[in-house]
């Protein structure tokens, strides 16, 4: 299986939604350009930042087929599974498939807590499901409560002809590189999930990361990996340093607002989260983001 396209910044895309909570299918439209135009060699469609977990299956396939054929082949367009059921995870890797996803990413199970076994069995499962389809594990221990095992990635790498790449959000440069270690032998792909950490996952061996500053800086977030690639790592380093600051200013804001907040600012005009969230209110938090994006010159 060709996993030459596994590479580079990857942005888990935002959903433009209406005041009926639909997906906007112009600003869609426009926001798949603009990260594309920003220098992204991939876009996640319904990741974490993609509110997922509120968007109903028809949706999702309606917005899958808007980025498909926005992105016109420019970059893999990647879909995004965070059920909890197996059944319900197969069901929807296969209607990404038909609808031209260049490969799946799945969430471990959230609520739950699966021993190493049943996480084997599930992710198994799924990629069985879509066998000629490349699939990425997507470790979120802080959104699920538990991480997956250097052991049980390893297993999967090595049994699961198509699961050939993951993405690590733990923070935890060591388990990281760990992950990166443990399978390198089958040339499994790991991206970095933070992108405060983009240039140390690089250093270890990680391909790329999937960077939720890509939706409204992408010219910076994309810096670091372009100088990284070409040689230059003071370079990257110092594009890091220079990115930082705006990302650790999304921290203190409602998950996900905050991404919706600073591409509102920036002038993307991706409207509202999906209810319950609401967009940042004026205040110390909303504050520190326009400091920090008028320091790294991204808004007057």
């Amino acid at each position: 299986m060709n996993t030459d396209f596994l590479k580079g910044v990857i942005v888990p895309i935002l959903t433009p939604v209406d005041e009926n909570e639909l997906i906007d299918e112009s600003k869609l439209r426009d926001q798949v350009d603009y990260v594309i135009e920003g220098g992204v060699l991939g876009i996640l469609a319904f990741g974490s930042n993609g509110e997922f977990y509120v968007i109903e299956e028809d949706e999702m396939e309606r917005g899958l087929k808007i980025m498909v054929d926005q992105s016109a082949g420019r970059v893999p367009v990647y879909f995004g599974i965070g059920a909890i059921s197996t059944k319900k995870c197969c069901k929807l890797a296969k209607m990404a498939v038909e609808n031209g996803a260049s490969g799946v990413s799945v969430l471990q199970p959230m609520f739950l807590k699966p021993t190493e076994e049943e996480l084997y069995q599930h992710f198994k499962t799924i990629a069985e499901s879509v066998p000629e389809t490349p699939m990425l594990l997507y470790n979120n221990p802080g959104r699920v409560g538990y991480t997956m095992s250097g052991n049980l990635v390893e297993r999967l790498a090595t049994d699961v002809p198509n699961i050939v790449g993951m993405k690590d959000t733990s923070g935890d440069i060591t388990q990281t590189s760990e992950f990166i270690r443990r399978t390198r032998h089958v040339g499994f792909k790991v991206f970095g999930g933070k992108d405060t950490l983009l240039y140390a996952s690089l250093c270890h061996g990680a391909v790329g990361g999937v960077c939720t500053a890509a939706n409204f800086m992408p010219e910076l977030i994309t810096d670091v990996y372009n100088k990284y690639i070409a040689g230059d790592l003071a370079g990257a380093l110092e594009a890091q340093f220079k990115l930082n600051p705006v990302r650790l200013a999304m921290d203190p804001a409602s998950f996900p607002v905050a991404a919706k907040d600073m591409a509102n600012l920036r002038g993307r005009n991706v409207g509202a989260p999906y209810k319950p969230n609401l967009a940042t209110k004026e205040g110390p938090v909303l504050e520190r983001i326009k400091k920090e994006m008028k320091a790294a010159g991204l808004i007057e």
